[in-house]
């Protein structure tokens, strides 16, 4: 508030604005706004022969929202490309409310129809945005159930489109159920029905599919296809969405954002709808590929077993077992003799030590006449080898081969440099 000015009343209750102050200041606020440009859709042309006004309703594209537009009549016939209900436009004017009525409009003074060259501009824009940011991504796309229950259907009402998808399906399936929600499919308001559409049926959990079909047509026909808002739907569904345009040379934005793109409404029915006559066909060929090889693999192994079978280990068992106790009985018996050979071989050489033994031994040496002298001296006994061991008066025990003699030492007598033959025996006289 600017100092010395009037404060402004409050308003409460008890103190309301009167709808003369609200509409003025409703038209202050719009006037400040100035001239702006402004596209749309034409829906709606009041074009009366002698008037000097010329009233149309100018529709947004992706929503359920619409201005009325007033301009001289002028505009709209000298135009350079004609102007109709469903024209693209973009205008420019200043907005005003009129107080009387409580009324908004938009006086234009230029009017540009936005041709097709710049719709396709704007198309490539936008394919360009929604490829930046991935939206065409084949890692993003859905897979289409191979048997859905229920298919959702978005098309127009008593369309060819619906026609061929219906007939196609129930002829390839008769007991595939649709969920049909018929919509506008051009001009101003087929977006905003579309995108109802697409949300009722995403949201209703027995819809398998979506197939969102038209039978192709303009370009100017196939814009709401197009459209960013229907674009971002598409992908942002939880339900498989086919789209089925039916438009070759100029694919429509929501082919590329779709799960699955069919050239034509009847090419998704084949697509989403599997046939049953082909299918049943498909079971019985896997049935007999599936008997002939089982019967295959029962005769390779039946086969493989009557070669086991006939083998000489198989066909008799026992004969293996007879021939190893053959040879265990054969090996037994050799081992035996080998066993008794040796025992003949080692008794035949200890007897020969034995005998060798018996031959050096003493007693052997004493049986030929020879005796063992010894010295007593108390307990102990020491073997007399000299004849200094032997001194006259030694008590002497003589051992020969019968027993031993008590004698007495009476005397020694040397030999000279002859030795004994035995140093320890003495011959006897």
């Amino acid at each position: 508030m600017q100092d010395g000015a009037p404060a402004a009343p409050a308003n409460s209750a008890e103190q309301p604005y009167p709808v003369r102050s609200v509409a003025i200041k409703v038209a202050q606020w719009i006037d400040r706004l100035g001239s702006i440009w402004v596209e749309g859709q034409i829906t709606q042309i009041n074009l009366r022969p002698g008037t000097r006004t010329a009233f149309l309703v100018l529709r947004d594209t992706s929503a359920d929202m619409s201005l009325s537009v007033t301009c001289d009549p002028d505009l709209i016939r000298k135009s350079p490309i004609p102007l109709q209900e469903g024209s693209r436009v973009v205008v420019y004017g200043k907005l005003s409310f009129f107080t009387g009525r409580g009324t908004l409009s938009l006086r234009v003074i230029e009017i540009r129809p936005v041709g097709i060259g710049e719709l396709l501009a704007r198309i490539e824009r936008l394919k360009a945005l929604l490829a930046a940011e991935g939206l065409f991504d084949a890692r993003l796309k859905r897979p289409i159930p191979f048997l859905p229950t229920t298919i959702g259907l978005i098309t127009g009402r008593a369309s060819a489109a619906e026609r061929d998808v219906l007939t196609v399906a129930r002829n390839r399936w008769p007991a595939v159920r649709f969920e049909i929600r018929n919509t506008a499919v051009q001009g101003p308001t087929a977006v905003s029905q579309m995108l109802e559409a697409l949300a009722q049926l995403d949201r209703d959990p027995a819809v398998d599919v979506i197939v969102l079909a038209r039978g192709g047509g303009s370009v100017e026909d196939l814009l709401p296809f197009s459209d960013e808002a229907l674009c971002r739907a598409i992908v942002a569904a939880t339900t498989p969405i086919v789209s089925a345009i039916g438009h070759e040379p100029d694919n429509p934005l929501s082919d590329l954002v779709a799960d699955l793109r069919a050239a034509t409404p009847t090419d998704a029915a084949k697509r989403v709808v599997p046939d049953a006559a082909a299918e049943l066909a498909g079971v019985r060929d896997m049935r007999a590929r599936s008997a002939a090889a089982l019967r295959g693999w029962v005769d390779r192994e039946t086969r493989a077993l009557t070669q086991l079978r006939s083998r000489p280990v198989l066909a008799d068992p026992l004969r293996e077992i007879d021939r190893r106790r053959e040879e265990v009985e054969r090996l037994r018996a050799s081992a035996r003799r080998n066993a008794e050979q040796f025992i003949r071989t080692e008794a035949t050489a200890t007897r020969h030590l034995r005998e060798k033994l018996t031959a050096v031994g003493p007693a052997a040496t004493l049986a030929r006449g020879y005796a063992v002298v010894q010295r007593v001296a108390g307990t102990e006994r020491h073997v007399v080898r000299t004849i200094e061991d032997a001194p006259a008066g030694s008590q002497l025990r003589i051992r020969v081969a019968d027993g031993a003699v008590a004698a007495a030492a009476l005397g020694t007598k040397s030999l000279g440099a002859q030795r004994p033959t035995e140093d320890t025996e003495t011959r006897r006289s």
